[in-house]
């Protein structure tokens, strides 16, 4: 459902803050007006403010991550990569990559695996924010993610048809994997991670993405 500016069902900005996942006021863009917001937007911010933002029920929410989650995240694309495309196994996205989960909805994983049987035809799409369900999303937690928010895109995730999550943490060294939005295995800095069950015979040294942090 998505919501309308003056919904009843949202009398004030702290239950609008509230419903997308408790996220802090500041990432919410105020125009277009909250819940008016469209795909178009997106677009629009995207090339004139180079600002990333995800639709939620017709409103933008604007991306968060810092240097050393970057950082994370593109160590975690170039492993894949590494293994995806010798394989051709499908495509290795980033954070700038938006994906159409439901009519809108737009998320933007930090990292995306599609496997080559979800590409249309085999190959990508022209549209700027294709409908595409990756088959592995990784998220990288940055201080701006609350918990609401990320319990909310694991259930959109899975909902959509996602088959493995990531939720990496730097701070704490750790990432948290789920194969279901309710079940998780917590794995730490001292292990190897696989991708199983979507990329069988990947593995992912943990400490290696850690290692240079502070």
């Amino acid at each position: 459902m998505t919501l309308l500016a003056s919904s009843p069902d949202i009398p004030t900005l702290g239950d609008l803050l509230e419903r997308l996942g408790d996220i802090p006021a500041e990432r919410v863009r105020y125009y277009p007006l909250p819940g008016t917001a469209t795909e178009s937007d997106v677009i629009d911010i995207e090339a004139r403010e180079n600002r990333l933002c995800e639709l939620v029920d017709g409103v933008l929410v604007e991306k968060t991550m810092g240097y050393n989650e970057s950082y994370v995240a593109i160590l975690i694309a170039t492993m894949l990569n590494q293994f995806v495309l010798p394989r051709n196994l499908g495509i290795v996205t980033g954070a700038d990559g938006m994906m159409r989960l439901f009519p809108g909805l737009v998320r933007i994983p930090d990292v995306a695996f599609v496997s080559i049987e979800r590409l249309p035809g085999g190959r990508l799409s022209t549209d700027p924010i294709p409908s595409l369900v990756p088959d592995l999303a990784v998220e990288v937690l940055s201080e701006g993610n609350t918990v609401n928010e990320m319990t909310r895109k694991r259930g959109e995730y899975f909902k959509a048809g996602v088959r493995l999550l990531w939720f990496v943490d730097p701070k704490r060294r750790i990432i948290t994997v789920y194969t279901d939005p309710e079940n998780s295995r917590v794995w730490n800095e001292d292990q190897t991670l696989s991708a199983e069950p979507v990329l069988p015979g990947f593995t992912l040294e943990i400490r290696s993405l850690f290692e240079k942090l502070p």
